[in-house]
């Protein structure tokens, strides 16, 4: 993956960004957006997909994945938002056709509400959109962040594991739970685990809200209809707030809908990505 240095225009304070480009350079182009605790790995499938008439850009947000973890970094939806703002204006994207998952979901809509960023079209896949949000591991790691930061790391993995493998309604296959967990073990992948969910915070979509009504542009709703996260009543409370948006229910899958049901997701947002 190519990198945006530390400190670089729209960056300050969250270290450095990973991304990648896939698809035909000057075709039509998507930004994915991953979510919490995952990766850019999750768009893979998806990605290859929609690079076969796109120019597809993958990133890993500030603290996951490839990009850097380093203490004190701040990794909050506020800073996600401006960081994506920012790597819009870096990669020259001026109303870019984008996919945001989880977490994404969040820094995509604080973005164009509150940072101007411009999109062609918008997906929202089972999103941090809706309060309240946060599951009760979610809420007990928040509040003793310290005390979990200090786990054995055999407790830490086997915890780790249990809590991402929650987030498929059939089971995630073990290599790919694999990929998944990896990113935040040893030292500085176990501290950055419990840093991102403590930095965590409802008021960064209480902000947004109220302002889903302004949102002007096609959005397309998709949820897990088995999600456990986030129920999939929240995708209706969404689809229903945002003018014209469509809501897309994937039986059978749960919050991470890339694993689940990958066929019918990558159809559903190459059609809605593709059109007008």
């Amino acid at each position: 993956m190519r990198h945006i240095p530390k400190n670089g225009a729209g960056h300050r304070g969250t270290g450095e960004v990973r991304w990648a480009r896939l698809g035909e350079r000057g075709a039509d182009p998507v930004v994915l957006l991953h979510g919490t605790p995952f990766s850019s790995y999750v768009w893979r499938g998806i990605a290859r997909s929609l690079a076969r008439r796109h120019e597809v850009y993958v990133w890993d947000m500030p603290g996951y994945g490839a990009s850097e973890k380093a203490d004190g970094q701040d990794v909050s939806l506020a800073a996600q938002g401006r960081v994506f703002a920012g790597l819009l204006s870096h990669w020259g994207l001026d109303r870019p056709r984008v996919a945001a998952h989880d977490f994404g979901g969040a820094v995509a809509l604080r973005a164009h509400l509150l940072h101007d960023a411009r999109y062609r079209r918008l997906a929202l896949v089972d999103p941090v959109a809706v309060a309240p949000w946060g599951s009760p591991f979610f809420r007990l790691v928040a509040g003793n962040s310290g005390v979990f930061e200090q786990l054995p790391p055999a407790l830490h993995r086997a915890l780790v594991r249990e809590y991402v493998s929650s987030a498929s309604s059939p089971g995630l296959h073990p290599a790919t739970l694999d990929r998944l967990v990896g990113p935040w073990l040893g030292d500085a992948g176990q501290a950055a685990f419990y840093r991102q969910i403590a930095r965590a915070d409802q008021r960064h979509t209480d902000e947004i809200q109220a302002r889903y009504g302004e949102i002007g542009i096609p959005v397309l709703v998709c949820w897990g209809a088995d999600d456990t996260w986030i129920p999939a009543d929240r995708g209706r409370e969404l689809a229903a707030a945002i003018p014209g948006a469509a809501l897309r229910l994937f039986p059978g899958a749960g919050h991470l809908v890339q694993e689940d049901a990958p066929a019918e997701l990558a159809g559903a947002l190459g059609d809605f990505l593709a059109a007008e």
